[in-house]
């Protein structure tokens, strides 16, 4: 980590000469944009340092490695006073340097950036690695140094979200579907909700659950008081089941009736959220979070942060920060567990936080045959196929068979898309050298396209 993080901020000094020579930095800035950088970097340091009011020996060698600075606790002390190193100052303020390489980024004062107009990314990116070094050197760094750190650069990151600066990243475990409140109708929205082949006692239950919302909205726009509902929901259910179907319809629908301000679905899971180093987990949650604001964060494999991990894992640290971040934003913000049913009762008990906050069941149950068929014949009509007779009797006792000898394979829907997707991998291979083709030949899936075999 320390490797990985001198060559950030010898990056950094060298973009701070960069910008100076392109004359991007006014001239009342009295010293070199580099040295109020390491200056920006030190308080940063001292500030975490000194939340708890002293320097041990452990920081004071962080400080030296990294700034080649003799900092004792009594000059830590004039340092905090002199800039108001406090959560509630320095912890809501954004660094002067990073200030103008906002500028220089979002101005776009470089003609030709070699750069890429990403200098101050790189900044708050080295941030987040001074941070977790800081604290995974540190022998008394605990959840007050973590938490703190974690804030300081999600705010870095909101300044930079706020000027065009950082888009959606494509974190890999995290996935954002978008939605406009004002595009969303509710009654089409529970149309299609109630559309939706089987799940009877999910859409019995979603569509309950709905109801009270509209009703407590209701009373809100009368002036009433309200009922306190809790709004997180644990999906339970094997794969293919849909879930995250249910979950994305859940968001919109939540937006159009106005429980959420935005309506996206977030979907993530374990490596979405958890990270290998001190310290970065806290801050992967939090960002996560920012983007599930106003809509649905929907945890897929929940079990996975807590199941089977050891004593150096870093799920724990997940789930407690969500948790935390659940009931900063619980006006504005829905949380879904899911995944396997006996896995999440098992996750619900690794934490007596989970249960407190996670006790509306949804129930997923395995499609039957006939709704498999059902669903075959709605994604084939999605695409513009049909299935012949014989192909229709063949997909029948496929599924049939499918649901009477389930093994630990079987993923419902899943399975019907892969069966597909096989079947017109086959049609094509039977089809192509045909020389007159029709778009009925091209539409009609025979019975030999479902098995593989010829006729």
């Amino acid at each position: 980590m320390k490797k990985k993080l001198d060559e950030l901020i010898n990056k950094c000094y060298k973009m701070c000469d960069y910008i100076e020579s392109n004359n991007v930095v006014k001239d009342d800035l009295k010293k070199p944009l580099k040295d109020v950088l390491k200056n920006d970097f030190l308080q940063y340091i001292l500030y975490l340092s000194m939340l708890d009011s002293r320097l041990i020996k452990s920081e004071e060698t962080f400080i030296k490695n990294i700034f080649h600075i003799d900092m004792s606790e009594d000059r830590a002390k004039l340092y905090q006073e002199f800039y108001h190193l406090t959560p509630e100052k320095f912890g809501i303020k954004i660094p002067l340097a990073f200030k103008y390489f906002v500028l220089a980024d979002a101005g776009r004062k470089i003609t030709n950036d070699k750069y890429n107009n990403k200098k101050a990314k790189v900044i708050s990116d080295t941030y987040k690695e001074l941070g977790q070094c800081y604290i995974a050197e540190n022998e008394k760094a605990g959840e007050l140094e973590i938490n703190a750190m974690s804030k300081y650069c999600v705010m870095l990151d909101d300044y930079l979200r706020e000027f065009g600066l950082l888009v959606a990243d494509g974190n890999v475990g995290v996935k954002v579907s978008e939605e406009k409140p004002e595009d969303l109708d509710a009654d089409k929205l529970l149309t299609e909700l109630n559309s939706l082949i089987g799940l009877k006692s999910v859409k019995e239950d979603v569509n309950s659950l709905i109801n009270l919302m509209k009703v407590q909205q209701m009373r809100k726009d009368h002036g009433m008081k309200q009922t306190s509902v809790n709004k997180h929901l644990v999906f339970m259910g094997n794969p293919g089941t849909g879930k995250t179907t249910v979950a994305r319809l859940l968001a919109k629908i939540y937006a159009a009736i106005g429980v959420v301000s935005k309506g996206q679905l977030v979907e993530v899971d374990r490596s979405g959220l958890v990270s290998g180093y001190i310290g970065q987990t806290a801050i992967k949650v939090q960002e996560v979070v920012e983007k599930a604001k106003g809509g649905i964060l929907f945890v897929d494999e929940a079990y996975a942060l807590t199941d089977g991990k050891g004593e150096g894992d870093f799920g724990k640290e997940a789930v407690d920060t969500l948790l935390k971040a659940m009931e900063d934003n619980r006006d504005d913000l829905i949380v879904i567990v899911a995944g396997y049913t006996d896995l999440m009762e098992q996750f619900l008990d690794s934490n007596p936080g989970l249960r407190s906050r996670f006790n509306k069941f949804l129930n997923f149950e395995d499609y039957t045959a006939e709704e498999l068929f059902d669903i075959l014949v709605s994604m084939c009509k999605g695409q513009d196929y049909m299935l012949s007779r014989d192909a229709a009797e063949e997909a029948k006792r496929y599924f049939t068979e499918k649901t009477e000898n389930k093994d630990s394979s079987f993923a419902n829907a899943r399975d019907v898309r892969n069966y597909l997707e096989r079947a017109i991998s086959n049609q094509a291979t039977r089809i192509v050298s045909i020389k007159d083709v029709d778009s009925n030949i091209l539409a009609i899936l025979e019975k030999e396209d479902l098995t593989g075999k010829k006729a």
